[in-house]
């Protein structure tokens, strides 16, 4: 059975076909076991149909265990793992299965990694080359939350615009013990270098002035 409805498929054809302009390339981490990652077999269900979908995305599939030196140089600790590309490889990460609402933010983030700009403001994209040091961003959803795409993409157009700064999508319920780390209780839940928390979709210059203060 397909994973992605005939009604998306159509959406997602339109959107490629009209925005796409350039080649995006997707890295799928999973473990053949399901009992250790229960969500991988859907999770490369889903994103081996979406690159099916445009023949300029190169999907390539590792597996965490054999492929750890890939892993540990993407920052990957835990599957399954996406890590969106296109002239380059982005920090630009989603843990956990990007389904429902999160589905948007995955898609998105294919055109913008096609075109290599992203749509933030010419003044968020200057503020941003003022970042040099490591930051990292978890964003903390679940794919019934119509908020949370907008703080996904939001950190990810940072991640695509400075390479010091990481943005990674993480699946409350499937990293519960993580959740249960950073106090999750609602989402979306941003969590930046682990010290300051947002809770919400926060505006660009809200994002912007915390990621300024710590990384600029």
């Amino acid at each position: 059975m397909a994973f992605i409805n005939d009604e998306n498929k159509r959406q997602v054809l339109e959107v490629f076909a009209k925005e796409m302009s350039g080649k995006v390339t997707l890295l799928l981490f999973h473990d053949p076991s399901s009992e250790k990652c229960p969500y991988c077999t859907a999770t490369m269900d889903l994103v081996t149909e979406l690159a099916a979908l445009d023949k300029r995305i190169t999907l390539t599939i590792y597996d965490i265990n054999k492929d750890q030196k890939e892993a540990k140089f993407l920052g990957v600790d835990k599957v399954p793992a996406i890590v969106v590309g296109g002239k380059k490889i982005y920090n630009v990460l989603y843990f956990g299965i990007p389904s429902g609402y999160e589905f948007s933010s995955l898609v998105e983030d294919i055109v913008e990694a096609s075109k290599g700009v992203t749509s933030l403001s010419n003044a968020t994209k200057e503020q941003l080359k003022k970042v040099s040091k490591p930051i990292d961003i978890k964003i903390f959803v679940t794919p019934s939350c119509p908020y949370c795409p907008r703080a996904v993409r939001l950190a990810h157009q940072f991640a695509m615009e400075n390479g010091k700064i990481r943005a990674a999508m993480i699946e409350a319920q499937e990293f519960m013990e993580l959740s249960t780390r950073y106090n999750v209780m609602g989402v979306p839940r941003t969590v930046i270098n682990d010290s300051v928390h947002l809770e919400g979709a926060q505006p660009e210059e809200v994002l912007l002035k915390h990621v300024l203060k710590l990384g600029a």
